[in-house]
This record gives C-alpha cells, sequence and structure tokens, in this order.
C-alpha cells in the first residue's frame, strides 16, 4: 500500500550461527534504533466464520509474513512479503456464479493485535487481491497482498501480533467485465473457536536500548494506531471500522495512515508500540498563520480543522472573504448501510462548532462593497453558530472507485460590528444581525428543519490514490448557496438602521465556496505528522479559493 512506509525485505539465506548468538548477547549494549538479526517466517491457517449477505459461512484464512526475530527499544519492526489468503466454500462461488460473475476481485483488511507488556492495540494489514477467476466448483480461493504499517516501541519486553477480525470487499464482474448486480458485496469474519488458542502469529523480544526504558514486567500504555477500514475504503483516521471508535484520523486516502512523534508537543507519546514515523510526501515547509485551535479537552475522536473562502454578495455585486476559522469535531461511529439497490454505503454522522476566542464564531473580517452601486462602504463581520454543527459523510463503496458526499449544516447568524460609509462612521450599536440564521436550501426539510446554511462536498477515493475532491479528514472544496435574512437591531441613539441594511444586503442567491483544510487528530497518542503542530493544532491552513 503506498503512503505506508515500505517493508524491509531481510535476506532469506542469512547465515545465523555463532555471529547471531554474540548479537543476540550484546543486544542490550546496543544503539536503540538498532535493529537485530534475521527475519521469522510467518505461514498460519486458521477456521474463521465469515458472514455474507446470504448468511455464515466456514472459511480458512492463511497468513503469511516475514517479521525480525528480535529488535531493540527504537528500532523497527517491518513486515515484509505480506499476504492474506481467504479460502471460502464451494457454496460462496456457487452464489457468485448465480449472478453471473466470471472474475472477482477483492480487497482485505486483517485486524492485528499489537500486545506487550499488558497493554494491546490493533493495527490493520490491508491488502488487494487482483481479479481472479469464479470456480465452477471447488472453493473460492482470493489472496490480498500489500505493504503493512511498521512498528516501533520505547518499551522492552515481549511484543506479540495476533490475527484477529477480517474483512473482505468483494467486486463481482462478468465475463465482459462489467460489474453484476449488486456491484460490491460485504464479508465480515471472525476467527471460529478452534481458532482461539492458535492467533498468536509471531513473539518478537524487544531488548532494552542505550536510554533508561521500563523493565519487561513494566505495563505498558496502550498505543492508538491505525486500524483498518472497511476493504476499499481507506483506513482513516477519521472513521474507525463499524463497531470500534477512537481510530486516529489522518490523511484520507487509500493508502492507509502512519503516526509521528512531535518530539515539541507537551502531549509527548507513551511507552508501548506504535505506527513508525513517515515523512508524508508534499507537506509544507513553512505554516502560515493562523488564529489559535486549541482543543481543550480531546478525546480520541476529536479533530479540528481550518476554513476558508468567500461568499457572493448577490446585492452588492461582490464577494466577501471568509476568514480562516477554527472548527473542531468529534467524529461519530461510522456504520455500513446494505441499501436495497444491492449497493454498500459507509456513513457517519460528527458534531463540532466554530471556536474563536472560546466562542462559537468565526474571527471578526472586514469587507468593502458599493453600497446601492455608489457608497464605498465597508463593514467588520462575525459569523455566530445558534446551533450544533452537523457532519454527515455518505462513501458508496464501489470497488475500486469510491464516491464520497458529505452534507455540512449549521445555523449561523451574521452579526455586524462595525460600519464605515464612505469613509464616515456608521454607529450600527451592539446587537446588529440578521433576525434568523442564515438559510440555504434544504435537501432534508422534515429531518433538518429550520433555517440553517448548507454545504455539500463531493470526493472521490479511488484505490491507491489521494482523495480528490472534498473528504472530511483530507479536506478540500464546499459549495453551498444561501439566502441572508433581514437585519435586527442595527442603530444607536435612537436611529433604527435595520432596513437600510436590510435593504443593501439581505435576500437570496449568495453564492458560497468554502476551503477546508487536512483535519488533525486531536487525541491520539502520536497525531501524524504533517497534520498537526507541536501543540496539536491543524498544520494545514487553507487558502481561500472563488
Amino acid at each position: 500500500m503506498r503512503g505506508q512506509r515500505a517493508a524491509l525485505r531481510p535476506g532469506r539465506a542469512q547465515t545465523r550461527g555463532a555471529a547471531i548468538a554474540a548479537l543476540v548477547a550484546l543486544a542490550p549494549l546496543l544503539p536503540a534504533a538498532a535493529v537485530a538479526l534475521g527475519p521469522q517466517e510467518v505461514d498460519t491457517r486458521l477456521p474463521y466464520l465469515c458472514t455474507l449477505p446470504s448468511g455464515p459461512q466456514p472459511a480458512t484464512v492463511r497468513i503469511r509474513a516475514t517479521l525480525p526475530d528480535r529488535v531493540s527499544v527504537g528500532g523497527t519492526i517491518e513486515a515484509a512479503d505480506v499476504s492474506t489468503t481467504l479460502e471460502l466454500p464451494a457454496a460462496v462461488a456457487a452464489e457468485l456464479t448465480t449472478l453471473e460473475a466470471a472474475t472477482v476481485r477483492a480487497e482485505t483488511a486483517l485486524t492485528v493485535g499489537v500486545g506487550q507488556n499488558g497493554g494491546s492495540t490493533d493495527v490493520g494489514w490491508l491488502g488487494t487481491a487482483p481479479p481472479t477467476p469464479v470456480p465452477g466448483d471447488g472453493p473460492l480461493v482470493l489472496t490480498g497482498t500489500g505493504d503493512v504499517p511498521a512498528l516501533t516501541t520505547d518499551t522492552a519486553g515481549e511484543l506479540t501480533l495476533r490475527a484477529g477480525n477480517l474483512t473482505v470487499g468483494l467486486a463481482p464482474s462478468k465475463a465482459d467485465g462489467t460489474p453484476t448486480g449488486p456491484t460490491s458485496l460485504a464479508v465480515s469474519c471472525v476467527p471460529g473457536p478452534d481458532a482461539e488458542d492458535r492467533t498468536l502469529l509471531a513473539s518478537i523480544p524487544v531488548a532494552p536500548g542505550s536510554s533508561a526504558t521500563p523493565s519487561p514486567g513494566a505495563p505498558s500504555t496502550p498505543p492508538t494506531v491505525p486500524s483498518p477500514a472497511p476493504p476499499s475504503v481507506p483506513a482513516r483516521p477519521s472513521a474507525a471500522p463499524p463497531g470500534q471508535t477512537g481510530a486516529p484520523a489522518g490523511r484520507e486516502t487509500a493508502r492507509g495512515t502512519t503516526g509521528a512523534p512531535d518530539p515539541a508537543s507537551p502531549a509527548a507519546p507513551g511507552k508501548g508500540p506504535r505506527v513508525a514515523a513517515e515523512d508524508p510526501p508534499g507537506a509544507p515547509a513553512v505554516r502560515p498563520k493562523a488564529p489559535p485551535c486549541v482543543t481543550e479537552k480531546p478525546t480520541s475522536t476529536s479533530l479540528s480543522a481550518y476554513i476558508t473562502g468567500y461568499s457572493n454578495v448577490r446585492k452588492l455585486d461582490g464577494a466577501s472573504l471568509i476568514p480562516v476559522s477554527c472548527v473542531q469535531l468529534e467524529q461519530g461511529e461510522p456504520v455500513i448501510d446494505f441499501r436495497p439497490d444491492g449497493t454498500l454505503h459507509l456513513l457517519q454522522k460528527s458534531e463540532g462548532s466554530l471556536l474563536y476566542q472560546g466562542r462559537k464564531q468565526s474571527p471578526p473580517f472586514t469587507s468593502t462593497f458599493l453600497t446601492f452601486g455608489f457608497a464605498p462602504t465597508t463593514a467588520t463581520l462575525v459569523l455566530e453558530q445558534a446551533g450544533p454543527l452537523v457532519v454527515e459523510s455518505d462513501v458508496l463503496l464501489v470497488f475500486p472507485d469510491n464516491i464520497a458526499e458529505t452534507y455540512i449544516r449549521v445555523p449561523l447568524v451574521l452579526r455586524v460590528l462595525d460600519v464605515e460609509v464612505n469613509g464616515t462612521p456608521l454607529d450600527v450599536g451592539p446587537d446588529c444581525r440578521t433576525a434568523t440564521p442564515l438559510a440555504s436550501p434544504e435537501p432534508q426539510p422534515d429531518k433538518y428543519p429550520g433555517d440553517h446554511l448548507v454545504l455539500l462536498g463531493k470526493g472521490q477515493l479511488l484505490n491507491g490514490t489521494d482523495a480528490t475532491g472534498y473528504v472530511l479528514t483530507s479536506g478540500g472544496p464546499l459549495t453551498g448557496e444561501v439566502t441572508v435574512p433581514a437585519f435586527k437591531g442595527c442603530g444607536a441613539g435612537g436611529e433604527n438602521l435595520d432596513r437600510l441594511l436590510t435593504a443593501a444586503i439581505s435576500g437570496p442567491g449568495n453564492h458560497i465556496r468554502q476551503i477546508q483544510g487536512q483535519t488533525c487528530a486531536v487525541g491520539v497518542e502520536v497525531p501524524t505528522e504533517g497534520q498537526c503542530t507541536a501543540d496539536r493544532q491543524p498544520y494545514v491552513v487553507p487558502k481561500p479559493e472563488r
């Protein structure tokens, strides 16, 4: 999988003998980054029980990989030659045949439990299987291969890897290459009862390094590392697999996510295994200035990001710059939705708010227009949040090209702080604002009543490439149209300016184009490098686009 650290491939014919024994004896004296010695071969066959749309089926899963025999603290644990082979019974092949399937492609997501000194976490071993002929009789055998995240640990002691649940996405095709109906099938597999004592894939001794580390008997803090997402969906950081929460949010791609500690971070990572560091491609060298965006009490599902953009003001024949603003979110649990038309969707609902100096609002921003076509008018404005900000994501899983559609809804009141007309201050008072929130056309008015802004982002997740368009964790463009309502509370000293501002600004048909930057997964132990600053604010500050 691109985007994850490529696995080193140790030679299989290394001579061990006395040299290896000597290195083992000297392991405590080696530098912390030293990776020792030869590989160990993993080749395990386990009974699984798989649930298909038609019902449960027994299956056999074969897991193969090459891992190091041992490492020292701080060393990298990299798995090479990783493959996951799923053998489904003849009944599954017959089921595909009834759909006129001639070949089937697959993506596999194996959960591997990583444990050390009483602490544990999960990592995802993702794989892709090439088009495989559907047999006329006999079992269907699918083998997914791909690189997997490298691990490292700050703690000495035995590190274990155990096989867990397996999720497989199947994309059957007819003989002419066209997809069948349904176009995709989701298969969820769990180790069978006979596999419970046989799921151990490998044990890797971790020897103390040159720096002081806890003794092997000391408990290890469970790390937070990427979990596998459903096949054909990137391992997201922003979304854990169905039934899980707390997976870190990282770059939304079909590559997976890796994390790197920031040594300057006040929230330094704890001891224990974690995904090894990797420099993200194309990370900006210098971060532009931006308002503070610190999450005070983050959870494992906390995200933050910056937004900016433009909003047309149709009556004034101009555009107002929406300033760079902080948005903080709490991700909801993702849900797999099987539709009657045979399509498979991944749904997720999150909630959040704007944040500026402890208030749910944008920073103040200034706009200048020609009011009524001749009077140069400058106004200082603020967008104040008047209710929850809701993000609903819907990813249509169609292997290998997944289509994402995200709606963002939030009630916003436009507040006017100061106005100058032709250089002369116009006192609008302290309570000048729209009488109701800004209003957009709502595609689901029964579900979302009341006035609020609606923004829509569309994205594409093609397997093996970065996401294009808009996806929550990678950001992108969002568009919408808004009606500015009438103003109230405007004026001072007995002068009522409500009608003046309403006549100048209020009305429908105002187009908005907002750009969201890459999110920062605030509450994870090791934020992904290039996505968070040292104090865990969003690193990416987007530029507005018209």
